[in-house]
């Protein structure tokens, strides 16, 4: 799956990594972008371990929230991944760090 390189995308990426959504990615330069190239991780030979994602925050509706306030994405089978003060991190990440932030995506 190719998408056009940002950093978020990229920290996005490396927290989906992290969490065993993916299998890694690489950054790709091309014209007039580079893109990045992220290798889905499967089950078996067909199912996806990504079997959903939703976008929570958008550019006219931001979502924000606190430590306290951390989403719970289907019973605890997701996470929730968000921009902090200390980077991008994911639900479970925050809860250790103490940290609040804009929730970006629930995965799935």
């Amino acid at each position: 799956m190719d998408i056009p390189a940002s950093r978020l995308k990229e920290d996005v990426l490396k927290a989906l990594i992290r969490e065993g959504f993916l299998d890694g990615y690489e950054r790709v330069e091309a014209e007039p972008v580079d893109l990045l190239r992220a290798k889905l991780r499967y089950v078996g030979k067909q199912t996806r371990v990504i079997q959903g994602l939703k976008r929570v925050s958008k550019p006219g509706k931001r979502v924000y929230v606190g430590v306290d306030g951390l989403p719970v994405v289907r019973n605890g089978l997701g996470i929730a991944i968000l921009s902090t003060p200390k980077g991008v991190l994911t639900d479970n990440e925050c809860k250790e760090k103490n940290v609040g932030g804009e929730v970006l995506c629930h995965v799935w």
